[in-house]
């Protein structure tokens, strides 16, 4: 019998210790901490994927759709020859007026050239709103865009809500109802 109870006991003591060891080790390890966790930067805030693509701008500077994320977004793809382009100007300058502050708002000047671009810009008198050169088409087929003038409207989660031709009346009330 002694040689089961010298066994048991430093069998015991062996536990006891591994214990004690554990609970000392996970009482240090894990307690709390006086200092608030830093709150999420704005960095780390990540980019809707309908608003990841980038472009030049009609004055050739670079720009990144990210720049638009946060708030409703509408995009306007127009061609400098087309006439429904240029009769649809006057209300997205309206547009622009009434919510930049918030509304996104980017034409993407298409199927021309950069010097045909400026003049329908110029001419329409939009130059408040930013405007790409997508010259190449890039992001007319990024998006499908199958004519000119269409419309893209991307709600503040980044999720397009639409896409195609809008008359002005359906515009204005499209962009009412995503800014509300």
């Amino acid at each position: 019998m002694t040689n089961g109870r010298a066994v048991r006991v430093p069998l015991l003591w062996g536990l006891f210790l591994a214990a004690a060891i554990a609970v000392s080790g996970c009482t240090t390890l894990h307690q709390p901490s006086s200092a608030a966790a830093p709150a999420p930067s704005s960095s780390t805030r990540t980019t809707p994927v309908a608003l990841t693509f980038t472009g030049k701008t009609l004055d050739g500077a670079a720009f990144d759709a990210a720049s638009l994320a946060g708030k409703p977004a509408l995009l306007w793809f127009w061609a400098p020859w087309c006439a429904t382009c240029a009769s649809e100007a006057q209300s997205v300058g309206d547009i622009y007026d009434e919510y930049a502050d918030r509304l996104g708002i980017l034409g993407v000047g298409g199927l021309g050239t950069t010097d045909a671009m400026h003049e329908f810009v110029r001419d329409l008198e939009v130059e408040k709103v930013p405007h790409l050169a997508d010259t190449p088409g890039k992001i007319w087929q990024r998006f499908g865009i199958a004519q000119q003038s269409w419309y893209v409207l991307i709600d503040p989660e980044g999720t397009i809500v639409y896409r195609g031709y809008l008359d002005d009346l359906e515009l204005n009330k499209r962009v009412k109802e995503i800014t509300a």
